[in-house]
């Protein structure tokens, strides 16, 4: 509500103002106090004794103001219409508000602010455009939302976030020069959360550039200009907080942290280094109330470049694809597989008839190394998968029961690998042995039976130990294994019924091990794999 808002700002200014004043006071009080090197006023001073105050010596911040005038040119908002009930999450309201409470036609002025039926209230255009949009008009029915975007291509090419055009039926540009333009949709990404947008200039459009993200450090100076709460050419000034930050919004998180303001309706903006590039696409804030505490994040420029280059190109993502199913290493893990450290990215599953099958990668593997690449912790395989041409040829490195190996995997495409996942059932695997029931590490494993999958609606292709109790005080429980769980593997080894378990857990003695690893189907679904070790001395 743009009253509202204009008020806080007063409301800050007058405290800005008070702070002021309070220092000046502490100031004067500090003065009349005195100090051994101050002496009265009144002093005649020493031949050649200066009584100038010693000042202390302040770094002087950049200043941002030519470079400002330089990139907001090719800095847009973006506006959007969709159909009543549909659309985005709106980034901010398209269409000012009045006080709460108020009837509809008579808005109410705060005190000290113009009425809304005053003829010399600057934002009477805001009121005549409410009334006209009333309850149960036609216009009210569609929703406006709005965001920011830059350009990167003097023909009209227009990055913004997928979520400022999700939905879009009618999208506008506004410039810094006042031109609005109709944009149309070149392509979107939800995993990234990126969208490019297209106008057609009359003449060509000052751009910005992308620099390299990887090379900004935690302290460096960024601006951001976009377009908070509407209003358009907006710079904040700040600096980069963190990098790296996975806030579980996709699966290729790696966000660059930010105190520069950032509000709703920056979504899409760009964030620029002082060099004036492009660093980052602003896309997201931590707020318990809906507004700027210091906390963004902001796509890296080099994730971007090559999501906006394919979606320029194709009109779709193009990325590349393994077919495995990852977890993380965890001390335990590493343990269990007798790794000298946590490290890599876990094979959990391996998708039939996938790249990784067909290069011999196997559940269990520990994929410490692709294309050249180190993989430090599991997050950074899907990142380095994707970024790789589709088709190529690459070198795997992998741990396989303490051996590192090398395999050869032809990438595949991404897309294409979701819709075989989603079409592809695993295949069956041998006969059951009679049913058994052990107790071991803390849990009550039985062998599968026809009652048991109809309990706990375990998939047909599963086979295993089944997990029927769990002892509330023990590292199975802390581990989070359940009754329906069952276990498909224990020490690297398949098992098919509750006593290869036990044998397992025994060999795994014999041979003064720490710990032993598990492959557990959580709740019984094939989707849903996972390596646990559990200690074997507890």
């Amino acid at each position: 509500m743009r009253i509202a808002r204009i008020t806080s700002i007063r409301t800050v200014a007058a405290a800005a103002a008070m702070g002021l004043f309070a220092f000046a006071g502490a100031q004067a009080q500090t003065a009349a106090q005195g100090t051994a090197q101050s002496p009265p006023i009144n002093q005649t001073p020493a031949p050649g004794e200066n009584l100038t105050p010693t000042q202390p010596q302040l770094q002087e911040l950049p200043s941002v103001a030519d470079l400002a005038d330089r990139l907001l040119p090719a800095v847009v908002e973006i506006t959007i219409e969709t159909g009543s009930g549909s659309g985005p999450s709106v980034s901010t309201p398209g269409v000012p508000g009045v006080p709460p409470g108020a009837p509809p036609g008579a808005p109410q002025g705060e005190e000290g602010e113009p009425s809304p039926d005053d003829p010399n209230n600057p934002f009477q255009d805001f009121f005549d455009e409410f009334l006209r949009r009333g309850p149960g008009s036609q216009e009210q029915q569609r929703m406006t939302s709005m965001g920011s975007g830059f350009v990167v291509d003097p023909s009209g090419v227009i990055v913004t976030n997928n979520h400022v055009v999700e939905g879009a039926e009618v999208i506008e540009v506004h410039f810094h020069d006042d031109t609005i333009l109709k944009a149309e949709l070149v392509g979107r990404d939800p995993k990234t959360d990126l969208a490019v947008i297209r106008v057609k200039p009359e003449k060509p459009l000052p751009v910005v550039s992308f620099g390299d993200s990887d090379k900004l450090r935690i302290g460096e100076w960024v601006m951001a200009i976009g377009n908070p709460f509407g209003l358009g050419g907006s710079v904040s000034l700040g600096i980069v907080s963190a990098r790296n930050r996975d806030i579980n919004a996709g699966p290729y998180d790696d966000f660059i942290q930010t105190d520069a303001a950032i509000n709703k309706g920056n979504s899409g903006g760009p964030l620029f280094n002082l060099r004036g590039e492009v660093v980052g696409i602003n896309t997201a804030i931590f707020s318990p109330s809906g507004g700027s505490v210091g906390i963004g994040f902001s796509v890296p420029a080099n994730t971007a470049k090559n999501v906006i280059s394919q979606l320029v190109q194709f009109g779709e993502t193009r990325r590349g694809w393994l077919g495995v199913k990852i977890q993380s290493v965890t001390d335990d893990i590493a343990e269990s597989l007798n790794l000298d450290r946590s490290r890599g990215a876990l094979v959990a599953d391996v998708t039939p008839t996938g790249p990784a099958e067909k290069a011999g990668i196997q559940a269990g593997d520990v994929i410490i190394e692709f294309n050249g690449r180190p993989v430090i912790a599991m997050r950074d395989l899907p990142k380095i998968v994707a970024e790789t041409p589709i088709g190529s040829q690459v070198p795997v490195k992998l741990l396989r029961r303490g051996q590192e190996i090398s395999v050869t995997a032809e990438v595949g495409r991404l897309e294409d690998g979701e819709k075989l996942a989603d079409a592809t059932s695993p295949e069956g695997q041998p006969g059951q042995p009679a049913p058994a029931v052990v107790t071991v590490l803390g849990m009550t494993l039985t062998s599968m039976t026809d009652e048991l999958r109809t309990k706990y609606g375990i998939d047909k292709d599963i086979k295993g130990a089944v997990v029927t109790e769990v002892a509330r005080e023990g590292q199975a429980a802390e581990k989070r294994l359940e009754p329906g769980d069952v276990i498909t593997e224990a020490g690297e080894q398949e098992v098919m019924g509750a006593a290869d378990v036990s044998a397992r857990v025994d060999e795994a003695r014999k041979a003064n091990k720490n710990s032993i690893l598990l492959l557990v189907a959580k709740g019984g679904k094939q989707g849903e794999m996972r390596f646990i070790a559990l200690k074997l001395k507890e």
